[in-house]
């Protein structure tokens, strides 16, 4: 057989442009009851992905008898294809190996591949060879030549083999005992607390450490599926199920309100309602001053259940249907510093299905539809449980059953607010449908297609039914005055419902050898959200805001400006055509060298969900308020909750000219190998964001200034799309390819983010990525929570909004990230760490290590206290007095004497993001073997600690400069945990 010729790689082969891998919009989800869910499935995907199996076809149907090699190293393995034409290798070692199938009469096939924990199922297409080109068989000696001591085919040399002296058979056609059609596994995660470190403690008190067991199971089957005497040829399926029990545990520390603070007044002139909430309060459990004094262990319980599994089924030589189904169920409890308990419960599915056809040699459609549904039920500690409110004589909240519970409290000097959670009761459903076409001309791929989908938002839940207050000190407390408070409730029940559209077209050219395009154009577009039965309520403004009316979307038509607006109260912005064009071009034919470089835009379609929360929550649907006390309108605890005449009742509108925000970015990169097995890649990455959220209060005014404009409209929240952003990094990657059992990679990162946004600032909704194809035509179906949307940053000087443009508060500067492997020696030459029984302990043994880190996050400071006019608190900033920020006294992290309050009269001078957070710091290892056990048995054993150094790394400082712990670590990260997997597969 002619020796096959060398094809030169293609350098879009990894290509990682814009056209393949764009940024889509997060949002802040720090709901704890998901925690348990995102590291099971992490954890399953690592334990499910063992081993590299592919299926050879020709013309859509198996071929039996196949050799399949790999190669990597010294190390030559072969498989031969079954009767189905499936193949499988077992426990390869990460890194780039050789995959070479031949065929008798057909072309061989060859092709590097990577192998990673984590491999999709390959699958290879034989061509016949020209008659001219067709020989004989290599040679079985010839075959057994080129893979010495890897394999000797039972006949293939004479060997005796009915004579007693037969060497036992190693594979072949008469093999006992062959491998099974199946596959699949048993397995679980275990942890304890002895081997957990003790949690921080931000006080330095000693705590005691919950005991506590966590513990998830995992089990696995794949395989044809068959039934006797009904179904022979049924389809590929694969099914996984996870069980958790799982434990978090933390130390929570607090200020509570110590003896001689509650007796600081005579009794006979603490409001009734005061000494009814304060008995919810427990006393100090140690003496720590004013910063802490009351610290207490808390022990979270989350219960999961889930179900993943896929189907794949050919019809012919030209048609498959493949897909999936999920379910997920989660059960946590959320205890507090109060000893209340809060539970949700989580429950989904998602399943999907998809056609494929092959029209011709070189066009093929796909088909799918797509279907979710996710439901969570939230129960507060006091619902059904105790009127706390009612009891202690507070009126103007819902003291409805389900509502039930304290007010909010919250004090600006640093004592534990007092809170509960919310009850709801939330129903998404979504069903979508897509459709793709891939075309292969010449040197072009053309891809096109199309989805639309229909998101369903049933709400049963409200924003804040029981109210909030907040106290300026705890004597204020005592007296019953508070210094404002807000309500909203009513409107319980929304049924939201959005239709979301995409179409695209893009064309993968390969223009020669070296040089590759990839362009297209992307269309998508969400609709403004509706309410079936119009409940949605918007702020008719006139020019100015100097006066204000509700439109309602059932009369959609503005009181003051004769406006006509659609049902949606928001004009739709269909205008989302997104570009994309990126190259991977290789300058020197002869040199590993590589450039690419991309641009491409990206929508925030997913924009309008939170928006419409808020509108549904408005008078006169509901009762909505945000006041602040004033002698024209005294606030007590026992009557908090009635409008003021000055503030008006609604308390957010939204320019109903409100657009789309969108990003822009730009790409460039270099690759080059070299020696060492090493391989260096340089990359830039540009972001400009523009539409982005900006929040601000319109008719507000500084701290000691008369009111400018009494008889305009304040107290409500004024959104508007005129944000913009922009991020700017840099990268240098080192990665060592797997050699010698070892493998690393190191990053580096420079970057810096600007922003003017209202919720862009740790979030970076224009800064993520989003898919770039229109159609999902992946076959495993996971199941992940619905996103939960982050809390907006309201403006301070709604007059000068370019004040508000500084650091992102997800900017960080600077962030190393380091990725190592080490495999010991393997097989009967592999080397080992030791020798003699000690090497043999060793062999075969999988170390890894990842490290990170990063400088500080950006933080605001803080003057808590209502803006004038309004009961909104959190948006006024101190003033800077030059005194060096980080020269801070023992025990603190930031000099409280670099800021003071606002001077009166002013707008606080402190800048947005001027305050560096702590530095990040990460470091997580894990063991791992596999022991076989049989024939066809093995054993996984895998080790995991995270924060391996048990090192003590701070999410943030306290950044309120009237609170009691401005300066001071308002937590810290997980500390270590060791968690031990055990799998048998089979």
């Amino acid at each position: 057989m002619p020796k096959p010729s060398r094809k030169r790689k293609r350098p879009q082969d990894g290509i990682s442009s814009p056209i393949k891998a764009a940024y889509a919009f997060r949002s802040i989800s720090a709901a704890r009851l998901l925690r348990c869910f995102v590291v099971g499935w992490l954890s399953i995907s690592v334990l499910l992905a063992t081993e590299y199996r592919g299926e050879v076809t020709f013309n859509g149907l198996p071929v039996p008898g196949a050799a399949v090699m790999a190669r990597h190293g010294g190390k030559i393995l072969l498989r031969i294809t079954n009767r189905n034409g499936i193949y499988s290798f077992h426990d390869l070692a990460e890194g780039e190996w050789s995959v070479q199938v031949e065929m008798a009469g057909f072309a061989t096939v060859k092709q590097d591949v990577a192998i990673t924990t984590k491999m999709p199922v390959a699958h290879w297409e034989l061509k016949l060879l020209p008659l001219t080109q067709v020989k004989a068989a290599r040679p079985v000696q010839e075959l057994e030549q080129t893979t010495p001591n890897a394999l000797l085919i039972n006949g293939s040399v004479n060997n005796g083999a009915s004579s007693p002296f037969a060497q036992a058979p190693v594979f072949g056609n008469h093999r006992p005992g062959g491998r099974g059609l199946y596959n699949g596994g048993i397995g679980m995660i275990l942890g304890n607390s002895a081997l957990d470190a003790q949690p921080f403690s931000l006080t330095g008190q000693r705590t005691p450490k919950p005991s506590y067991n966590d513990l998830t199971g995992l089990a696995t089957i794949g395989g044809p599926l068959r039934i006797p005497h009904l179904l022979r040829n049924g389809p590929n399926v694969f099914a996984a199920y996870q069980w958790t029990r799982d434990r978090d545990s933390t130390i929570d520390s607090a200020l509570m309100p110590t003896t001689a603070e509650r007796n600081s007044i005579p009794p006979s002139v603490i409001s009734p309602q005061a000494l009814a909430l304060l008995r919810y309060y427990p006393l100090p459990n140690f003496d720590g001053g004013s910063r802490y004094n009351y610290q207490v262990p808390i022990v979270s319980p989350a219960h999961q259940d889930a179900l993943q599994s896929r189907f794949n089924q050919r019809i012919g030589n030209k048609d498959q249907i493949y897909g999936g189904f999920g379910f997920l169920s989660t059960r946590t409890d959320a205890p507090n510093l109060f000893d209340f308990t809060d539970t949700t419960d989580l429950l989904g599915m998602k399943a999907s299905i998809h056609w494929s056809h092959r029209l011709n040699r070189g066009l093929f459609l796909n088909l799918g539809y797509q279907f979710s549904r996710f439901a969570t039920r939230v129960k507060p500690y006091f619902a059904d449980r105790e009127n706390v409110s009612g009891d202690a004589g507070i009126t103007g909240n819902d003291q409805s059953p389900v509502n039930w519970g304290p007010p909010s409290l919250t004090f600006a000097g640093g004592i534990a607010g007092l809170a509960d959670g919310l009850p709801k009761f939330d129903r998404n459903q979504t069903g979508a449908v897509s459709y793709s076409m891939l075309w292969q001309h010449g040197g072009h791929n053309f891809q096109f297609g199309g989805s639309f989908r229909r998101e369903e938002f049933n709400y049963l839940s409200q924003q804040d039914p029981r109210g909030s207050f907040l106290f300026s000190d705890f004597t204020n407390f005592l007296l019953g005055v508070p210094d404002t408070s807000s309500i909203a409730f009513g409107n319980a029940d929304k049924y939201f419902r959005e239709s979301v559209y995409d179409a695209y077209f893009n064309d993968d050219w390969r223009i020669s050898p070296d040089f590759t395009l990839n362009a297209g154009l992307r269309w998508e577009y969400g609709a403004p959200i509706t309410e079936l039965y119009n409940r949605l309520v918007n702020l008719d403004i006139v020019p100015g805001f100097s006066a204000v009316a509700p439109v309602l979307a059932s009369d959609p038509i503005g009181p003051l400006t004769g406006r006509r607006y659609p049902n949606s109260l928001l004009r739709p912005d269909k205008a989302g055509f997104e570009p994309r064009v990126g190259i991977a071009w290789r300058p020197l034919p002869a040199s590993s060298l590589i450039v690419r470089a991309g641009y491409g835009v990206y929508d925030n379609t997913s924009v309008y969900q939170t928006i419409y929360t808020q509108l549904a929550q408005q008078p006169p649907l509901s009762k909505t308020l945000s006041v602040q006390n004033s002698p024209g309108n005294p606030l007590t605890l026992a009557d908090g909750f009635k409008a003021s005449p000055s503030i008006t009742p609604n308390t957010f509108a939204i320019d109903p000219n409100f657009r789309v925000g969108y990003a822009q970015e730009w790409r460039l990169s270099v690759q080059r190998d070299l020696p060492g097995s090493l391989q260096l890649l340089v990359s830039y990455l540009g972001i400009k964001g523009t539409r982005g959220l900006q929040e601000f209060l319109p008719n507000t005014y500084p701290i000691g200034t008369v009111n400018p404009c009494p008889a305009c409209p304040a107290g409500y929240v004024y959104l508007a799309s005129n944000g913009n952003s922009t991020r700017e990094a840099g990268s240098i990657e080192l990665r060592r390819r797997l050699h010698s059992g070892f493998t690393a990679t190191v990053t580096y990162t420079f970057a810096k983010a600007i922003d003017d946004d209202a919720s862009l600032g740790g979030q970076g909704a224009l800064l993520s990525s989003q898919p770039t194809q229109g159609a999902n035509t992946q076959n495993a179906i996971q199941i992940s929570a619905p996103p939960t949307a982050s809390s907006a940053i309201v403006a301070q000087n709604w007059l000068n909004l370019s004040a508000e443009r500084s650091l992102s508060s997800f900017d960080q500067r600077h962030l190393l990230s380091l990725q190592m492997q080490y495999t010991t020696g393997m097989g009967l030459a592999g080397g080992t760490l030791l020798s003699g029984w000690r090497g043999a302990l060793f062999k075969e043994w999988t170390f890894a290590t990842e490290i990170t880190a990063g400088s500080g996050l950006p933080e605001t400071p803080i003057y808590l206290a209502a803006v004038q006019g309004t009961g909104v608190t959190g948006t006024i900033r101190p003033d800077y007095t030059g005194a060096p920020l980080y020269a801070a006294p023992a025990g603190f992290s930031l000099n409280p004497e670099a800021y003071d309050p606002p001077a009166p009269g002013q707008w606080g001078n402190a800048g947005r993001n001027s305050i560096t957070g702590p530095v990040q710091f990460t470091l997580n290892a894990s063991a791992g073997r596999t022991f076989r056990v049989g024939d066809h048995l093995h054993l996984d054993l895998r080790v995991d600690a995270t924060n391996a150094l048990n090192h003590v790394t701070y999410t943030a400082w306290n950044t309120t400069i009237n609170n009691a712990q401005f300066g001071l670590p308002v937590s810290a990260d997980a500390m270590r945990s060791i968690r031990t997997t055990l799998r048998l597969r089979f």
